[in-house]
């Protein structure tokens, strides 16, 4: 496949603390780096999210007396799956991975730094009004279409696929550049949602 300038890499969270050894660590995150890194030199654009938590954030289940992480819970903006702590803002676990190499990327998009508000997606939070700014700064720069890799497929990725879709860009999740947490079958719902969104899924060898 042949990108245009109207095509860009949106590289999702692949931060220290959904690393293996980090604070909510995404099985096998770390095997996706040189795959996201090699991805990155073939497209005309790039961009990096980055989970930018205040301390005691409200998606942090030691925000909530007697919740463990992975609880639900439902919040003003819906149900929130309640979190260890992590990407705490200016912690060496909310760093990008010292292995990814994209010094070309053109933007970094930090979400979740309000505090009483979790945001997955890169374009809006998780109460779905409040945007990021990355869909004006798309428009301005005259992207159309979004391909997605990063961690975890079944959140933030998923979640920024179908904002891409419903913010009027063309969506592509990149499958074997993207791992999942998978809890309580997050990851089968997560791709009914982007599949029903128009949401298109590939593999590296197929672009």
């Amino acid at each position: 496949m042949a990108f245009s300038e109207r095509d860009l890499l949106l590289i999702v969270d692949l931060q220290n603390d959904f690393l293996p050894g980090g604070a909510l660590a995404v099985p096998g995150g770390d095997v996706i780096v040189p795959l996201v890194n090699r991805l990155a030199r073939r497209f005309p654009h790039s961009a990096l999210t980055q989970d930018w938590h205040a301390r005691g954030h409200r998606s942090f289940a030691s925000s909530h007396a007697g919740r463990a992480p992975f609880e639900t819970l439902e919040l003003s903006y819906g149900p929130q799956v309640l979190w260890p702590d992590h990407c705490v803002q200016g912690t060496p676990g909310a760093e990008l991975s010292r292995d990814l190499d994209v010094p070309q990327a053109e933007l970094i998009i930090r979400k979740g730094y309000r505090r009483e508000i979790d945001s997955y997606s890169a374009f809006c939070e998780a109460d779905g009004r409040t945007h990021t700014g990355l869909a004006g700064y798309l428009r301005e720069r005259g992207i159309a279409r979004v391909f997605i890799a990063g961690l975890a497929t079944d959140f933030c990725v998923a979640y920024s696929a179908v904002d891409a879709r419903r913010l009027g860009f063309e969506a592509c999740v990149i499958e074997d550049a993207c791992r999942a947490i998978d809890t309580g079958g997050s990851l089968a719902s997560a791709w009914q949602r982007m599949n029903a969104a128009g949401v298109v899924r590939a593999t590296s060898d197929r672009l």
